[in-house]
């Protein structure tokens, strides 16, 4: 009940022109305790009073005005369910998808996050029909030059250059600089989970559940995909000789598998 009189009045607004749920709540697979994401697409985002003054209505807890990533109000709403509400300029917004989707620009990893985000998100509000027509535009095949494009800037980021991820861990390693092994463990993982979906034409489904989306929707995995993962966190801090050896195992099953689909990483 909260949530529908929420963004119900967020739909009166005359700057908000589409809202759009995302997450699990988007789809089947979720239940009472789950989050809402709710993304509001605006001319210009709302001023943060009107926001506060709808927000103070429907939710027993707010922080207002949290930018740690994307514009967003963070709540509980008075049924107790947390809700994230995310602020977008529709423009903004679509100059974003574009870049990727048309322009075809890789990223450091999580490169598709924002279209598969997109395009998973279920409209609840569409002023005039501007969002379900980028929807539609966006859902098209996986461009060819998007994938070579993030397969080779990324497996660049994993090996082969003096700065690629797995020299900076072996660095950080016989320095034991534990935090910096942290830090590039997760930044080359960034990117080789980047390359998996792109290989396989899937978009990214973002940080959550990355293992479990990748065994229940691509077609092809490097060799002991799983088990070089559990290799690499078992011995992470504990044998840095069997992690880097983790390590360069993912990366060779990760170029076959990459040689054989034909692409040219150079």
């Amino acid at each position: 009940m909260y949530f529908k009189l929420l963004w119900g009045e967020f739909a009166t607004l005359p700057e908000v022109v589409a809202i759009a749920l995302g997450g699990s709540r988007a789809g089947a697979d979720y239940d009472e305790k789950s989050d809402y994401d709710l993304y509001i697409y605006c001319t210009s985002i709302p001023d943060e009073s009107v926001r506060g003054q709808i927000l103070e209505k429907h939710c027993k807890y707010m922080e207002i005005g949290n930018s740690f990533w994307e514009l967003e109000d963070d709540c509980t709403l008075k049924d107790g369910t947390d809700i994230d509400i995310l602020y977008r300029n529709i423009r903004d917004f679509s100059q974003t998808i574009q870049s990727v989707v048309e322009e075809h620009t890789a990223y450091n990893g999580y490169t598709t996050c924002m279209w598969h985000n997109f395009l998973h998100s279920r409209i609840l509000y569409d002023k005039n029909g501007e969002l379900e027509s980028l929807q539609n535009k966006y859902q098209i095949p996986y461009p060819d030059e998007l994938r070579n494009n993030i397969i080779r800037k990324n497996l660049h980021l994993l090996t082969g250059n003096l700065p690629s991820y797995d020299t900076q861990i072996k660095k950080a390693f016989a320095r034991k600089d534990m935090v910096s092994v942290n830090h590039r463990t997760a930044a080359f993982l960034e990117s080789y989970f980047d390359i998996i979906f792109a290989m396989n034409r899937l978009t990214h489904p973002g940080e959550k559940r990355m293992v479990q989306y990748a065994k229940e929707h691509a077609e092809v995995l490097p060799a002991d995909f799983e088990e070089n993962l559990d290799r690499l966190f078992q011995n992470m801090f504990t044998d840095s000789d069997r992690a880097l050896q983790a390590l360069r195992e993912m990366i060779n099953e990760l170029g076959k598998v990459i040689k054989c689909s034909g692409i040219n990483s150079l």
